[in-house]
């Protein structure tokens, strides 16, 4: 295969394969260093990639942060629900964890967004961008040979087949990462067994600020209070059981979740539209190769329970984008790739074995793990230190945090 011309096709400073949640953010976050920016999205420009559709979306602290830094957040249109107090339980355990965020000095723990309105306001702040091209709607294809110091691809367009070239290639394209399988990083895979539904929750009672995570056999069932009155709902079952789940009426399937719930957030009244999700975990064996790099749902896409996937993305964007700051000269050069996944290691090895550790410790029937997980939910509302440490994480400041996240902006 001959070898592109150097004139034949664009070249960019970075090529960002994937415009969902981290690859948008990622580009926003390298515009102030002034580089040649491609992004390259499968949704045309009047449509919103699928990953921005009702699902609820929680951010951390850390992650409000950056967003407001990144001038992403004043721009989105409909409020967002504040996260005052996380409450977690178990069915059949004693014992609960109880979390306030005035016990730290803070207003809230973060914030739920609804996935579509956070996709209208990154799509908007794009926009905005001068050093971004987009290519929209296009889908990596596959390799090219480019010239040395290069990578090169090929996209697929309404137009046909096109080659791109960057210093640096971004694979921000999802748990089956395309371009990931291209590079030839292999990925470790378990199924949870578990689908996840997602909808709006109407209660008697509305929202108070309480994020609650009730945990069973088959997963979490969480409500998270949005800010339009309502509750985000999270409903884990059974992979087994999803197809009889989803046939159920809404009067039925609000009989179930408030079974599985419980009463304290009130009775349920209406649901909205659901949409199912099955739950997999999906981890790269390594983050780097030529030239390349992974970053979100590419480097590992992990179980919802902890709401830590799409924050955990975000630190891995705004963390390259720091590395390549201190070397803005070669963005894909090696000490770059080393910086950047030495930088992330700490941080995604822990969320990685919180996520993972808890999933699966919760969600075992065993009766024997019953009082080992009563008496950690019992010292977990009561132990000082331990209080800490769960919030920490939970407003994302695990390991070496990027400065966004630690900036507070006005």
């Amino acid at each position: 295969m001959p070898m592109p011309s150097p004139t034949s096709c664009p070249v960019h400073d970075a090529l960002i394969i994937g415009g969902g949640l981290v690859g948008a953010s990622l580009a926003i976050a390298l515009e102030p260093l002034g580089l040649d920016v491609g992004l390259v999205e499968m949704a045309p420009a009047d449509a919103l990639p699928p990953v921005f559709d009702q699902r609820n979306l929680s951010f951390a602290e850390a992650t409000v942060n950056a967003l407001k830094a990144l001038g992403v957040l004043p721009l989105l249109r409909a409020p967002a629900g504040q996260i005052r107090r996380i409450h977690v339980s178990r069915v059949g355990d004693f014992g609960r964890i109880c979390l306030n965020a005035r016990d730290y000095e803070r207003e809230a723990f973060g914030l739920v967004v609804v996935a579509r309105d956070f996709g209208q306001a990154l799509d908007a702040r794009l926009t905005q961008l001068t050093h971004l091209t987009r290519y929209r709607p296009a889908r990596f294809v596959g390799l090219d040979e480019a010239p040395a110091g290069r990578r090169a691809v090929r996209i697929s367009t309404d137009t046909g087949e096109q080659t791109l070239q960057a210093r640096l290639l971004v694979a921000a394209d999802g748990a089956d990462s395309a371009l990931r399988a291209a590079l030839g990083i292999a990925v470790e895979r378990h199924d949870y067994g578990q689908t996840l539904f997602v909808a709006r929750l109407q209660t008697r009672q509305p929202p108070d600020g309480t994020a609650y995570e009730r945990l069973t056999d088959h997963g979490p069932t969480a409500l998270l209070p949005r800010g339009d009155g309502h509750y985000g709902l999270v409903h884990a079952v059974a992979a087994d059981a999803a197809a009889a789940v989803a046939g159920l009426e809404d009067a039925a399937f609000l009989a179930r979740v408030q079974d599985h719930f419980g009463w304290r957030a009130g009775r349920f009244l209406a649901v909205g539209p659901r949409s199912a999700y099955p739950l997999q975990r999906s981890v790269a064996t390594g983050l780097t190769a030529e030239r390349a790099v992974l970053v979100g749902n590419a480097a590992q896409a992990i179980h919802p329970l902890g709401a830590q996937g799409f924050n955990l993305g975000l630190r891995d964007a705004l963390t390259l984008a720091e590395c390549i700051a201190d070397s803005p000269a070669d963005p894909g050069a090696v000490d770059v790739l080393e910086r950047h996944a030495r930088r992330r290691a700490e941080d995604r090895q822990r969320t990685l074995a919180f996520s993972d550790g808890l999933a699966r410790l919760t969600a075992n029937p065993s009766s024997l793990l019953r009082p080992l997980r009563s008496l950690g939910l019992v010292a977990g509302d009561g132990i000082g230190w331990l209080q800490g440490w769960l919030v920490g994480g939970a407003m994302g400041y695990r390991g070496d945090v990027p400065a966004l996240c630690r900036k507070e902006v006005a």
